[in-house]
């Protein structure tokens, strides 16, 4: 698969994408050094290969390079205290900067809520947050659905970059 590139300074506007999915109760925020252990598991389980690994060091990072999407579930009980918070269940992440400086993934959204809108959300997030810390240009590596990127935020196909950073891992010849 090849590499894409956006141009920053020329992104869609992220807002009503996220007013939209708040109605639904569905949030995407920066990650917090607390949730590391729970979202590195959840990104083991529903997309094992080494993007937990690329996750971990998305915490790593300062700030933060890992942006999560969590679905806020109603609560039956009031709260007894403002530390008592409504359940959020995880749906997706995308994180940027673990790679490579500049290098948008990986990212990925549970099953059952994909077609929401919330992969679109989380890549806009951290394309906003790169040009936010003064990048120009993105690159998204190795990007498999090169359509939803060219879509969504303009992306073009760098030709020649397959398979890029991305080479096959060395193997243990023991």
């Amino acid at each position: 698969m090849a590499d894409m590139l956006v141009k920053l300074y020329d992104l869609p506007p992220i807002e009503p994408l996220l007013a939209q999915l708040k109605q639904e109760g569905i949030e995407i925020y920066r990650s917090i050094p607390a949730h590391k252990s729970l979202v590195v598991e959840w990104v083991q389980w529903h997309f094992p290969g080494t993007w937990a690994l690329e996750t971990e060091a998305a915490f790593e990072q300062r700030p933060i390079t890992c942006f999560v999407a969590v679905h806020k579930q109603p609560s039956e009980l009031p709260a007894e205290s403002p530390y008592d918070q409504n359940p959020e269940l995880l749906v997706g992440f995308a994180v940027y900067d673990v790679t490579a400086r500049g290098l948008f993934g990986p990212t990925g959204v549970r099953e059952d809520y994909r077609g929401k809108g919330i992969g679109k959300a989380l890549l806009l997030a951290c394309l906003y947050a790169m040009r936010d810390e003064r990048y120009a240009y993105a690159v998204i590596g190795w990007a498999g659905p090169v359509d939803f990127y060219s879509r969504a935020v303009g992306a073009m196909v760098i030709p020649g970059s397959e398979p890029g950073i991305f080479r096959p891992l060395p193997s243990l010849d023991v």
